[in-house]
């Protein structure tokens, strides 16, 4: 008997490939001792796009996610997502940042790492491998799998092997495009089993229906553990469902063994949540068929569609998907995986909407094409190239990008202050700044204008009042039970705290109206007005010389390279063409937005740290006479 081992992942990858990663904690609670009991190999609960999600929408502390799952989940190792030198994020950390991290998430309850690379640069996995093993967790070894003239069986194999000599503990094959085929999966299963030797995890998206397959070649060809979800977030973009994997495999030597009747009332309880929100079911269309020309996965998918709603441009999906194979032939064949997929994918947004192809470049794309991610994995246009980098010369290939990362931990902690109470609370603000210094302000200020109770007068609340009293319990008993300080549920407009307080530190109920910027919208940061200047023409009134510059997508407003910096310009500047004049934040990345023509600032119309709609008059400038 070779019998096949599961691991889920309703509570990471499938609800971030199917809801754009907004489960909550308060969803899951109910069914996670249920889920603890099925024998998982694993439970992937964190990472990828979960930690920052958390922040920017859910008004979560992805830190407390972790522990609260951990302790509802005793049994079943815990796993997360790692994307190597990019830790939860979408650049690269430094060395010391990158150790911590690891450090602090293996404490705090994850047993398992899959760490990849995007580029399958073994140099940007180093760090972490290093971590990993020196915390005593499980290090699994991820292939970022793709399909190009330079990906190879035997670029994979060497990889692999690159892996193994790090110290992997199990290798997976990481389909996340829905690339692969049934007798590819076979044959690259078989060489990594007989030449690197290790236990063998594969995992592979829905998307175009291949995957179902793919797993049963798998495990005859000796693949050891395998990747799904509950029905009720299973399929589309997301992984098979394990009820279906499970009663395939049912009389067969690969038999997992798992228990179909616990399996249905798990996925009773999803799918009821799944009706509750009225969230998408995971579906095959012809637009996840056509994977295997455009090669784009199904969190990439799922991005780039609520990108395009937000741009208000969903019927401009065919002209990206288009575009998206071009950009990304254009750059060497990347590996469209985070944060590849979304430096790829933001690239041929913006070549669309725009129309000028390459006439915006975010920072992140202009990084990779300097050599700050990692070695592409084949030749670059150079024509893109000296467009986009002019005279900025590229990294030296024996460089490590990372070790160009200094920002240590004691500078982020001096920082942000006080506002840190614990070293989570410091690598949270190290990855993501700007969320982490608000969801830090709010929740050291969130008691204002709260009404407490005591969870000694819970029991005296009627059962019908609007905040559901069960699932305050349940908090209540999880802050009792643990070294958790807070915790916080939404419910529609309401919005429960539960945190430590008072003289006997018994825990204590907040009941507020939910938080707007719990939304994710931006909000504006600074009071600053516009400046405006004296000469006339107010807005409406400009004279017929000056011309606007509009933002050419949806996003956030930034004046500055960062917080307390100058501004790029303020008015009465010369520019001159191709002068950077703000910072516009859209789809996770950083696009700097440029002078067309050498002129003068007129005006800047907008506040530093807006949300602005495309079309809006950013900057008004007075051309060159």
């Amino acid at each position: 008997m070779r019998p096949i081992s599961i691991m889920d992942t309703t509570l990471r990858d499938a609800h971030q490939s199917l809801w754009a990663t907004r489960m909550e904690l308060g969803d899951m609670l109910p069914i996670l001792p249920k889920m603890d009991s099925v024998g998982y190999w694993s439970l992937e609960v964190w990472g990828g796009a979960t930690f920052d999600a958390a922040l920017r929408f859910l008004d979560e502390n992805p830190w407390d996610r972790l522990r609260i799952i951990k302790q509802h989940c005793p049994k079943t190792p815990l796993q997360m997502l790692l994307r190597g030198q990019n830790l939860v994020g979408y650049r690269h950390y430094s060395d010391e940042i990158v150790e911590r991290f690891v450090k602090a998430s293996h404490r705090n309850g994850i047993d398992i790492f899959r760490v990849f690379d995007a580029l399958n640069d073994i140099r940007n996995v180093e760090p972490a491998a290093r971590a990993i093993k020196e915390s005593g967790a499980h290090f699994e070894g991820a292939i970022s799998y793709t399909v190009s003239p330079v990906h190879t069986l035997d670029s994979y194999l060497t990889y692999a092997q690159q892996l193994k000599d790090l110290g992997a503990d199990t290798i997976c094959i990481k389909d996340m495009a829905g690339m692969l085929t049934p007798f590819r999966t076979e044959k690259m299963v078989r060489a990594l089993k007989e030449e690197i030797g290790l236990p063998l995890h594969v995992h592979c998206h829905y998307i175009g229906g291949m995957a179902p397959m793919n797993y049963l070649k798998a495990a005859e060809a000796g693949a050891d553990i395998i990747d799904t979800a509950v029905v009720a977030l299973a399929f589309g973009n997301s992984q098979p469902a394990v009820e279906m994997i499970v009663a395939a495999l049912k009389e067969s030597e690969y038999d997992s063994g798992l228990d179909l009747d616990t399996l249905f009332q798990i996925a009773e309880y999803w799918e009821k949540v799944r009706q509750d929100k009225q969230l998408k079911r995971g579906v095959t269309s012809l637009l996840h068929m056509e994977v295997f020309s455009h090669q784009v996965p199904g969190g990439m998918m799922s991005n780039l569609i609520s990108q395009l709603e937000l741009q208000h441009a969903s019927a401009r999906l065919p002209d990206v998907l288009t575009e998206i194979p071009k950009v990304r032939a254009e750059v060497g064949y990347p590996p469209l995986v985070t944060p590849m997929s979304q430096i790829v994918g933001t690239q041929a947004v913006i070549n669309v909407l725009t129309g000028k192809r390459w006439s915006v470049v975010p920072q992140e794309m202009k990084d990779y094409l300097r050599g700050m991610y990692g070695k592409a994995p084949g030749p670059m246009d150079e024509r893109i190239v000296e467009r986009v980098l002019g005279d900025t010369p590229p990294l030296a290939p024996d460089v490590r990008p990372g070790s160009l990362v200094t920002s240590t931990y004691d500078e982020m902690a001096a920082e942000i202050g006080d506002l840190a109470r614990t070293e989570e609370d410091v690598l949270m603000y190290a990855l993501f700044p700007n969320e982490a210094r608000e969801f830090l302000q709010r929740h050291q200020s969130g008691a204002e204008g709260a009404v407490f109770m005591h969870s000694r007068d819970i029991d005296s609340a009627r059962e019908d009042d609007a905040v559901n009293l069960n699932q305050i319990r349940e908090l209540v008993k999880l802050v009792e039970e643990s070294d958790v300080t807070e915790i916080v549920v939404e419910e529609g407009d309401a919005r429960i705290v539960v945190r430590r307080g008072g003289a006997s530190d018994e825990p204590v109920v907040a009941a507020t109206n939910a938080p707007s910027s719990g939304s994710g919208e931006a909000m504006p940061a600074s009071p600053e007005s516009p400046q405006v200047t004296d000469a006339p023409g107010a807005v409406g009134e400009n004279p017929s010389t000056w011309k606007p510059v509009v933002a050419p997508m949806v996003g956030t407003f930034y004046s500055a390279p960062n917080p307390g910096a100058p501004p790029y310009v303020s008015v009465g500047d010369t520019v001159a063409e191709g002068q950077t004049l703000c910072i516009l934040e859209a789809m996770k990345l950083m696009n700097e937005i440029t002078a067309e023509e050498p002129g003068v600032i007129r005006e800047v119309a907008v506040m530093n740290a807006s949300p602005v709609e495309y079309g809006t008059v950013l900057f008004y400038y007075e051309p060159e006479a």
